[in-house]
């Protein structure tokens, strides 16, 4: 078994999409960055690094075995085993992965730069380890709250996560709004189309506004946002966190 030393992470948790295990340069102040001591490095293929990296499904169980209490973090002056915590890499791409004792990808980490070019140095030579796993091939269904990649191709942290919170709001809109409703904020969106959105039914007004609004991410998404979730303290909470504007939202 391969190991690295003193290994920087900034663990993202509960993240199903890699897309949101935001890279180096995305990295903030306020995350949580710690140091890992030692940390495990296994060599994967393609299909499993997009399972670990895109899923909070269970990981092989001869992974886990493999992995098992070869890691550990330093907690003030003591050495502390870390009970499945292991580096993956493809050879191509890299990510770091935290059980925090379950046997699925809890926490997940990318690496800074530095050290992930020491950790190819290191896997140039070594072969991959296989892992049999007969569900690797379920295909993922992405839905509002788990947004396709492709939405959120070429966005910087703060545009997707901002535009996953209108998401959010989108999906409460659906579930809990009437029809008239739904047509105000359709026209909201689109003032130009107000006579012809007065005659849609609920499904036509919700499914146009969602298909507008999906593509991309402007100031215009960002104003609409802001707008449909003023009252709403969760929210709220939730875009001051990502803006560090609350004062806004009023």
């Amino acid at each position: 078994m391969l190991h690295m030393r003193d290994v920087w992470v900034n663990w993202f948790e509960g993240e199903e999409n890699g897309y949101n295990v935001c890279e180096f340069f995305e990295w903030r102040k306020e995350d949580k960055i710690e140091l890992v001591d030692q940390i495990a490095v296994i060599k994967i293929s393609e299909a499993l690094f997009d399972y670990i990296e895109n899923t909070l499904l269970e990981l092989p169980e001869e992974l886990l075995a493999d992995v098992y209490k070869q890691s550990y973090v330093r907690r003030k002056s003591e050495r502390v085993e870390m009970e499945y915590c292991f580096l993956a890499t493809d050879g191509v791409r890299t990510i770091i992965v935290d059980t925090i004792g379950y046997h699925t990808p809890i926490r997940k980490s990318r690496m800074v730069p530095r050290q992930e070019e020491q950790l190819f140095q290191l896997i140039s030579s070594e072969p991959v380890r296989e892992y049999y796993m007969d569900y690797l091939d379920c295909e993922k269904q992405y839905h509002i709250l788990s947004p396709d990649p492709l939405l959120m191709k070429g966005l910087v942290r703060k545009e997707r996560q901002l535009k996953q919170l209108l998401f959010m709001a989108l999906d409460q809109l659906y579930k809990e709004a009437s029809t008239a409703e739904i047509r105000y904020w359709y026209t909201e969106w689109a003032a130009d189309k107000y006579l012809e959105i007065q005659q849609m039914s609920f499904e036509e007004a919700w499914n146009e506004l969602y298909d507008e609004i999906r593509e991309g991410w402007s100031k215009k998404h960002e104003e609409y946002c802001l707008t449909m979730i003023k009252g709403q303290p969760f929210f709220e909470k939730l875009w001051e966190i990502q803006t560090g504007e609350g004062r806004k939202v009023q």
